[in-house]
């Protein structure tokens, strides 16, 4: 199945990949065609940036710019796993992926699967696997069907707790919470105490 996956990927597909969440539907990040597909099956607003999946902290310093001092700390004790940050996007990152922004959001999957497809075909999107404004997919079956048998990828539904990734958006010098997810304010003071929140 791995070989199967790693070959749509190459060919600019898409595929559905666990993460420790939910699935996502994951495709080359710099390949605008990919994106766009991506964009279309799940019927996404363009306007809705999307995420860069990577598998290292370095890939992070690459793609974004005047990062807080904090930032390897923050990594090294809650990536990979339930943790979207979002940095000010560098020169590297295209329009079409962050919709213009002036930011980009990073994501490091837990799944081994995923983070090591991650590593070998990356960055990738990896948007929720679902119809734009349906509920995020926990359960493969389900996501082939609302997808009309249009994408293939790994089922391992029993790795997926169904809880949202917590957002946080460090372009401030307050951090903000954009998103509550698994990993919450008070686990993040306990490692960095001198982080300030809005």
């Amino acid at each position: 199945m791995m070989t199967k996956v790693s070959k749509i990927l190459n060919e600019g597909g898409a595929v559905v990949l666990p993460t420790e969440t939910v699935y996502g539907l994951f495709a080359k990040a710099f390949d605008k065609k990919a994106v766009e597909n991506v964009y279309k099956l799940k019927k996404r607003p363009l306007e809705k940036a999307l995420n860069l999946n990577i598998s290292s902290y370095q890939e992070m310093l690459d793609y974004s710019k005047n990062q807080p001092a904090y930032l390897k700390t923050l990594y090294d004790h809650f990536l990979p796993g339930p943790l979207t940050i979002i940095l000010e996007a560098n020169d590297k990152v295209p329009k079409w992926l962050n919709s213009g922004k002036k930011t980009v959001g990073f994501r490091v999957p837990k799944h081994p699967k995923t983070l090591q497809l991650i590593k070998e075909h990356g960055p990738l999107i990896g948007p929720s696997a679902n119809i734009s404004g349906k509920e995020s997919g926990v359960y493969f079956d389900n996501i082939m069907v609302s997808f009309k048998g249009r994408v293939s990828g790994i089922k391992d539904d029993a790795f997926l707790t169904g809880q949202d990734s917590t957002i946080l958006d460090l372009t401030d010098t307050k951090v903000r919470i954009l998103r509550q997810g698994a990993i919450t304010k008070n686990d993040i003071l306990s490692y960095l105490p001198e982080m300030t929140f809005e």
